[in-house]
């Protein structure tokens, strides 16, 4: 009885082993921030993980008051370069929250290298999202085969980006750029929005 159970169990463990070698997703270690506790501040708010949730913690007289969620997330995320930024648009006051994630994927021929940097900015009294940016850069390396027989290999890098640039400008105001495009936003306060600054004219 004590060989059968020991079989199985190698049997189980070599079964996980073999599935796991195929491809794998890899979250790299965070440079400048823990995904623990706090991770930027600014005034009475704090960017922080709790409890599974990435959130805005509002504060008031040292305490915590309300939270706006950002995201909910899993045990390894670890975000680097957090910064919460007060910021000016329009006379009303905002505030500005930036993040990147860093993720590699790997398989037997190819590796990606994700890096992807989020801007999000916050109208605090009302807990409203005004304006999000999320911008990724895809760094490839790939084996590639010359021949049918797969004889003959060479590795070939190249560079994927989606999405904008995003730039917080000094009068509050938001441009995008990409190699095609140039978008800038300014803020409206009646609406509370950043709306096309080609429209608003």
């Amino acid at each position: 009885m004590k060989k059968i159970i020991f079989i199985a169990l190698v049997t189980l463990i070599s079964n996980v082993t073999f599935s796991q070698k195929n491809k794998t997703v890899t979250k790299k270690p965070a440079a400048t921030s823990t995904a623990k506790g706090v991770l930027a501040k600014a005034d009475n708010l704090v960017a922080e993980v709790k409890s599974g949730t990435f959130q805005l913690t509002i504060n008031e007289n040292g305490k915590p008051k309300d939270a706006i969620t950002i995201k909910n997330v899993d045990a390894k995320f670890a975000p680097t370069n957090t910064k919460l930024t007060a910021f000016k648009a329009n006379g009303a006051a905002l505030y500005l929250l930036t993040f990147t994630e860093n993720n590699i994927l790997k398989t037997d021929l190819k590796t990606e290298d994700m890096t992807t940097v989020t801007s999000i900015i916050y109208e605090i009294p009302t807990k409203k999202q005004v304006f999000s940016n999320t911008q990724m850069t895809n760094h490839i390396v790939e084996k590639v085969f010359l021949d049918k027989l797969k004889n003959a290999s060479e590795t070939q890098e190249r560079m994927r980006r989606e999405g904008f640039e995003f730039t917080l400008n000094p009068d509050g105001s938001i441009t995008q750029k990409n190699k095609t495009q140039e978008n800038k936003w300014i803020y409206d306060v009646a609406k509370m929005e950043y709306v096309d600054a080609k429209k608003k004219k």
